[in-house]
C-alpha cells in the first residue's frame, strides 16, 4: 500500500479516535457550561475529518495503490466505501449536523428533568432536517432510510429490514401472551434498596470475571449507558446506578462489556485503520446481547456470581434462593424502557422505533406529533399507557446524537448473537460447566478467533455465514426464547 494513503489512514483514525473521546467525555465529565464550546469543537474535529477524508488524493491514491493481499483489498473497500458516501456530502452539512447534535445532547438532558418534550422539540427538528438533507445528499431509491441506515448497516435496506421485524413481531407476540399467561414471577428486590457504590464494586467484579481488561479500558457513569472504542488498548464503558433496580446496573455493564470486548480483540495488525471496527453495528449488537441475555441471563452464568451479588448485599438477598433469583432476572413482562426491557418483549420496543423514524424521514410523521404517535404504538405494540415522557419519547439517547437508523441494528444483533451462539454451543460441548465455574474464557475466544479479530475484513453476514453455515435468519433466536421460556 502507498505510504501516503497509508499516513491518511492512521490520520483520520486517530482523529476518530479523539472526537469519540470528546463525546465519551460530553456524557460523562464535561461541565454543563462547557455544552456549546464542546459543541463548536466537535464541529471543527468533524469538519477536519471530514475534509481529510474527502481529499481528492485519497481517491488517486486508493486507485493507484498495489493491493496483493485479502487485508490490503478489505482496507481499500472499506475505505473507499467511506469515501465515497463523505464526498457526497458537503463539508457545511458535517460541521451542522456535529455541532446540532452537541446542542441537543444538552436539550434532552434538560427535556428529561422538566418531563417535557417542547425543550428537546426545536433540537430534534433540526436533527430531523438535516438528517434528510444528508440522506438526499448521499442518494437513495426513493426511501431516505436507506441512506442513513447504510451508515450502521452496510447493505440492509428498508425492503429488506421490513419484513424481517415484521416476521419476528409475529412470533414474537403469542410467545409473550403465553408467558404472560402464567402470571408473573415474585420479584426478589421489590421494596428493597441496594446501595449504588456496592452495585458499583459488583459490575466491575463482572466486569473483570468476563475478560474485559481495566488495563485497556475504564467504566464510569452515565444517564444512558453506552460504549466507546478509542482504540483496542482504550474503550470506554459506561452504566447507570438506580438504588432500587440493581438489575439495570449489572445488566447495562454486561451489555456494554460485550461491546467492550468485541473492541478489545481487534487485530493488533489493522491499529489506526478502518478494519479495527465491526463491519456493521448489527454485528456489534451482536456482542452485547449474546453477552447480556444468552451468558447473562443463564444460570450457568449466575451459578458463579450469584453468591458473589448475595456478598454485597447480604441484608437484602441473603434469603433468596439462586431459582427465586433467576425468577426474576428473567421476568417477562411488557415494560415501557427499551434498555430494561427483557429479552422477549425487547424487539417489540425495537419496532417501534423504526416505524417512527421512517416516517420522520418520509415526513409522514411530524416532529411536533412523535410523541403522540410513540405513546399510540406503546399502546398498540405493548399495551401499555405512557405516563411521562422519560418512559417514552425521551428515553433513549440516540435521537440526541440524530442516530437515526442505528434501532433496527439491536433486533439484528439479537438474531446474529442467537446464530453465533448457537455455533459457540456446538464447538464448546464444557460451555456451560466452564461458565458456572467462572471461566468465560472457552467462550471469549471462540469470539476472539471467528469474529473479533476479523475487525471490518468480512461484511456482517459474509462472516457470520462463514462461522455459523447461516446468514440473517429468527429460527436460532427464537428457539432460544423457547429453550428458557418454554
Amino acid at each position: 500500500m502507498h505510504e501516503p494513503l497509508l499516513n491518511r489512514v492512521h490520520e483520520l483514525r486517530d482523529l476518530a479516535g479523539v472526537i469519540n473521546l470528546a463525546t465519551w467525555d460530553q456524557e460523562t465529565y464535561l461541565p454543563r457550561k462547557a455544552e456549546a464550546a464542546r459543541a463548536a469543537q466537535l464541529s471543527t474535529l468533524q469538519g477536519l475529518y471530514h475534509e481529510r477524508l474527502v481529499d481528492p488524493r485519497v481517491g488517486e491514491w486508493l486507485a493507484a495503490t498495489p493491493v496483493t493481499t485479502a487485508r490490503e483489498r478489505a482496507l481499500v473497500r472499506v475505505l473507499t466505501r467511506e469515501r465515497d458516501r463523505a464526498v457526497r456530502l458537503p463539508s457545511r452539512l458535517v460541521k451542522a449536523i456535529a455541532e446540532a447534535q452537541s446542542l441537543a445532547l444538552g436539550a434532552w438532558r434538560e427535556a428529561r428533568a422538566k418531563q417535557d418534550f417542547r425543550v428537546f422539540q426545536p433540537r430534534l427538528e433540526t436533527l430531523v432536517r438535516l438528517r434528510r438533507e444528508q440522506a438526499d445528499a448521499l442518494g437513495h431509491d426513493g426511501e431516505r432510510y436507506d441512506a442513513l441506515l447504510e451508515g450502521f448497516e452496510p447493505g440492509m435496506r428498508v425492503a429488506r429490514l421490513a419484513p424481517v421485524l415484521t416476521s419476528l413481531v409475529a412470533r414474537l407476540e403469542p410467545l409473550v401472551t403465553a408467558i404472560e399467561a402464567r402470571g408473573p414471577p415474585r420479584d426478589v428486590f421489590a421494596g428493597k434498596q441496594f446501595p449504588g457504590e456496592a452495585q458499583w464494586a459488583f459490575t466491575l467484579e463482572v466486569l473483570e470475571g468476563l475478560g474485559f481488561d481495566l488495563e485497556a479500558g475504564r467504566q464510569d457513569r452515565s444517564i444512558h449507558p453506552f460504549s466507546s472504542g478509542l482504540a483496542a488498548t482504550d474503550v470506554r464503558l459506561t452504566t447507570r446506578l438506580r438504588e432500587a433496580q440493581p438489575l439495570s446496573a449489572i445488566f447495562g455493564t454486561i451489555h456494554e462489556c460485550g461491546h467492550g470486548l468485541y473492541e478489545q480483540g481487534f487485530s493488533p495488525d489493522d491499529a489506526r485503520t478502518p478494519l479495527a471496527q465491526a463491519p456493521s453495528m448489527g454485528l456489534h449488537e451482536s456482542q452485547s446481547r449474546l453477552w447480556e441475555n444468552l451468558v447473562g441471563r443463564s444460570r450457568p452464568f449466575w451459578s458463579f456470581f450469584y453468591p458473589r451479588l448475595v456478598a454485597r448485599f447480604p441484608a437484602q438477598l441473603g434469603d433468596v434462593s439462586l431459582d427465586a433469583f433467576l425468577a426474576t432476572v428473567n421476568r417477562v413482562e411488557r415494560s415501557f424502557v427499551r434498555v430494561e426491557a427483557d429479552e422477549v418483549t425487547y424487539n417489540l420496543h425495537v419496532a417501534l422505533r423504526f416505524e417512527l423514524e421512517l416516517g420522520l424521514l418520509r415526513g409522514s410523521i411530524a416532529v411536533a406529533d412523535v410523541e403522540a404517535a410513540w405513546n399510540e404504538k406503546t399502546r398498540r405494540l405493548l399495551g401499555l399507557e405512557v405516563t411521562r415522557p422519560t418512559d417514552g419519547v425521551l428515553q433513549d439517547i440516540h435521537w440526541a446524537w440524530g442516530e437515526f437508523g442505528y434501532f433496527p441494528t439491536y433486533a439484528l444483533g439479537n438474531l446474529y448473537g442467537a446464530t453465533l451462539f448457537a455455533a459457540a454451543r456446538r464447538a464448546l460441548p464444557t460451555l456451560d460447566a466452564d461458565l458456572a465455574a467462572g471461566r468465560p474464557r472457552g467462550l471469549l475466544e471462540w469470539l476472539r478467533q471467528n469474529v473479533h479479530r476479523h475487525g471490518a475484513q468480512f461484511d456482517a453476514e459474509d462472516l457470520v455465514r462463514q462461522v455459523t453455515g447461516q446468514g440473517l435468519r429468527d429460527d436460532d433466536f427464537i428457539a432460544a426464547l423457547t429453550a428458557r421460556y418454554g
